[in-house]
This record gives C-alpha cells, structure tokens and sequence, in this order.
C-alpha cells in the first residue's frame, strides 16, 4: 500500500473519530455546556457512557439505534455525521495529498469539521454559535501561515487568508446592509447598536471605497469611538454611507478614483474587518452579560447575534479557502438555495433552512471543484 493512499485511510479512520466529537459540539455548544465535561452520557436518561457505546457507527448500528440503558431512540443524525466526517476526511487526503500539501490537508479537514457542526446546529436552532465561528476564523488564518511555510500553491497564504477572510465577511454583510435598507424602503434603523454595529459597518463600506480596507476599517472603528465617548449613538445617516457607496461607484466606474474593481474590494474588506470586530465585541459582551434578565440586557443580547452568523461562516470559508473559492461557493449556495426554495414552493411547504446550510455546501463544491472552475473562468478571460 503506498503512502498516500495508507494516508487515506488512516484521515477516514479519523474523520469517524472526530465525527463522533463533532456531535458532542452539535448538542452542546447550542447549550452553552461544556464540551468536555461531564463526559458523554445519555440525553434521555443521563446514564455515562461506556466505551462500548461510543465507538463511531458500528455502537448505534449495535444497538440498533436506541440506548443500552433506557431504550430511548438515538437519532440518526449520530452516524450520519460520524459517516459524512469520515468520508470528507478520506476525499480530503485523497484530493490534497499531505506529503504535498502539508499543513493544508489537516487545515482543510478542520474547515470540514467547522461547516459541518455549523450546519447542523443552524438547522436545529436557526444560529450558528460564535464559539464556532470566531475561532474558525482565527485557525484559517494559522493554516494559512502554515500553507505560506510550507509553499503550497493550491490554497491561500496567510496574507490570502487575511484577505479571504475580510472579503467574505464583507460579501455577505454587505449583501445584508443594502437588503435591510431595501427592505426597509431606505427608511433609517430604528434602534442603531451602541457602540459599534451596522451603522459603522456602513460607515466603513464608503470609507473603504475611497481610503482602502485598513484606513476604511479605521474610519469605521473611529465612529464607534465618538459613540462611546459621547455615551450615546452618534447617527450617520444610511442614505449618506449606502447611498454614497452606490455613487461612489458609480463614479468609479465612469474613471473616477481608484476605479470600480479597487473601490469595491477596499468596501467589501473595510467592511468585513469592521463586521468582525463587531462580532467579537458583542460575543464578549454577551458572555459577561448572559446571566442578566433586564430587558436592556435581552436587547444587548439580540444585537450580539446582529443577524450575521453567515458572515462570520463566510470569513471562516474565505480564510481557509481564498476569495476566488469562496466566491464559487457563495454562488452554489444562492444557486442551492434557489432551488430548493422552488421544490418547497411547488410542494406547498415553508421553507424553514437558513443560509448557513447552503453556504456550507457552496464551500464543499469550492474546495472540490473551486480550483478548476476558477482556473476555467480565468481562462475564458485570458488572465
């Protein structure tokens, strides 16, 4: 047996081990419970579980889907995601061999693991947990320095991971910026977030277009500064950030300033440091705040999810992928979407499945299939 395929079985052997893990963060980062203690036990019955119970889908398939102690269903949910882990995992070192890629097969598996989780919680709960996200973002940029240190190629060095992670927040905030405002009929927000939230975020789209992503970051942060300073919201009228925004490029279009393609990355990446920021301040203040049941303490608790958990997803998908997959997999996600959005119509059914799920089969398809449909595309383009 040659190396890289012993490699392949042994990543498959893992992915079921660690699927077994990921369905303990499944059930309890939703919980707020600890991940590692007490140890695995029943949900039914709170029986601990022996090792007999927990080996990766041949325990349940044992059973025959039911506990030892109890007699209560286990889901099927438990093999599936052991199934699916261990099958990602074996793909993975099959397609990015680690004796070649190094670091970056590991990296990628992690990535496997992070959008897998995500999706189940958020089709449970309808929120992806910022214990997940926010870490995420933070190992694709270590993977990335790794990817640079090793030189390899095929994904993104640390620098490509800041990038892609800063570009696929800002993608995604900006997608829900200019769809409130819309929906909203260009009214103003009604209850802006103190100190930071989408006004700076905003704030920071029109500064970026114009200064760039870290001076357009700063101009946003600045804001949030003044608010707390003044211990109030220091209003910036949305009509003057999205709308300048929409002018601004236009007239980058028309030969005016850095021109269109440099003004909307500075946007989107301004915009996507700035939404990051916000994230983890109002994941912070929620932990500290949690136990509070005022009323001002439940407001301070909505605004901490601020309806963006699939930016934070899209930063983590960026940083460990690169822009140009992560644009191939926001594209098969609103594609995904559509579609099923049509089936559950035709069907008479309400379509319940956030965007979160999508997204993570948009990055499925990106890191299969993402490098050889952006290199098709660039051809087509003669770049």
């Amino acid at each position: 047996m040659s190396p890289d395929l012993l490699l392949v079985v042994f990543a498959g052997l893992l992915g079921l081990l660690v699927g077994s893990f990921s369905n303990v963060l499944i059930w309890r980062l939703p919980r707020g419970e600890n991940i590692a203690f007490p140890p695995s036990h029943c949900p039914h019955c709170d029986h601990r579980l022996g090792v007999v119970d927990l080996v990766p889908l041949f325990s349940w398939l044992a059973l025959k889907g039911k506990c030892r102690y109890c007699g209560a269903p286990i889901k099927a949910r438990y093999p599936v995601v052991e199934l699916l882990t261990g099958l990602g995992y074996a793909t993975i070192a099959a397609l990015f061999p680690p004796l070649t890629v190094g670091w970056g097969a590991l990296g990628l598996m992690v990535l496997l693991t992070l959008l897998l989780v995500g999706s189940a919680i958020d089709l449970d709960t309808y929120t992806i947990p910022d214990e997940l996200t926010l870490p995420g973002v933070a190992l694709g940029l270590v993977f990335g320095a790794l990817n640079g240190w090793w030189g390899t190629p095929a994904l993104p060095d640390f620098a490509g991971a800041v990038q892609g992670a800063l570009l696929g927040a800002g993608l995604l905030v900006a997608i829900n910026q200019f769809g409130s405002w819309v929906l909203r009929r260009f009214r103003e927000r009604q209850f802006p977030e103190f100190p930071l939230g989408y006004q700076q975020i905003s704030l920071a789209l029109l500064a970026g277009a114009w200064l760039g992503p870290w001076w357009g970051a700063g101009v946003g942060l600045l804001s949030a500064a003044v608010n707390f300073a003044a211990r109030r919201v220091v209003r910036v009228p949305e009509l003057l950030t999205l709308g300048g925004l929409l002018v601004s490029i236009t007239l980058g279009s028309a030969g005016f300033g850095p021109g269109m393609i440099l003004m909307v990355q500075g946007a989107l990446a301004a915009a996507g440091a700035v939404s990051l920021v916000c994230g983890v301040y109002w994941w912070l203040h929620w932990r500290r705040h949690r136990e509070d049941d005022t009323p001002e303490a439940d407001a301070q608790s909505d605004a901490s999810a601020m309806g963006f958990g699939d930016v934070k997803l899209a930063a983590v998908i960026g940083a460990f992928l690169g822009w140009e997959r992560l644009l191939v997999a926001v594209v098969v996600a609103v594609f995904a979407g559509a579609l099923f959005g049509l089936v559950q119509m035709a069907a008479k059914r309400e379509n319940r499945v956030k965007f979160g799920p999508y997204l993570a089969l948009g990055a499925v398809v990106a890191l299969i299939w993402g490098g050889r449909l952006v290199a098709e595309y660039r051809g087509l383009l003669g770049l």
